[in-house]
């Protein structure tokens, strides 16, 4: 059976992480995704999707993600039902988020992340290596012992 989803859109809030009990890291946070055609009073439309992070997935997300920046997330597709105060079941529907990317330019993300202190500093300057002409590397002598 397949369960894949891939999205694309703006972060409807920051993250929330929280510990469970037994000490993992989770995030949530909701997607905004637009649906492509405008309402009938001219106003695009979109999807609230809700997206959970696990692990080390949560913790990017709460370091480098805010509220309006777009990301792409795939995942797979869980729901869960519960009691609501009022003793109504409900059903809730949510993506468990396996990769989130950040797209768009830097620029629209420049202003929004806030680097860790161990992460590398939003607009640095490049590496060096990635700066040079392009000429700038060095031929390897093959005699035949390299494994590739």
């Amino acid at each position: 059976m397949l369960n894949v989803v891939a999205l694309q859109g703006r972060l409807g809030r920051d993250p929330e992480i929280r510990q469970t009990t037994t000490g993992k890291q989770v995030a949530t946070f909701t997607l905004a995704c637009d649906r492509g055609r405008k309402d009938a009073n001219g106003r695009t439309t979109a999807d609230w999707i809700q997206i959970v992070a696990w692990d080390r997935l949560a913790d990017f997300a709460a370091k480098w993600l805010t509220k309006g920046q777009m990301i792409t997330v795939d995942g797979r597709l869980q729901s869960h039902t519960y009691q609501a105060k009022d003793g109504t079941n409900r059903t809730a529907v949510e993506v468990v988020a396996n990769n989130i990317n950040f797209c768009g330019s830097k620029a629209d993300n420049a202003g929004t992340l806030s680097a860790p202190a161990e992460g590398p500093r939003v607009g640095a300057p490049a590496p060096e290596y990635s700066r040079g002409p392009g000429d700038d590397f060095a031929m390897i002598e093959d005699e035949g012992d390299l494994p590739f």
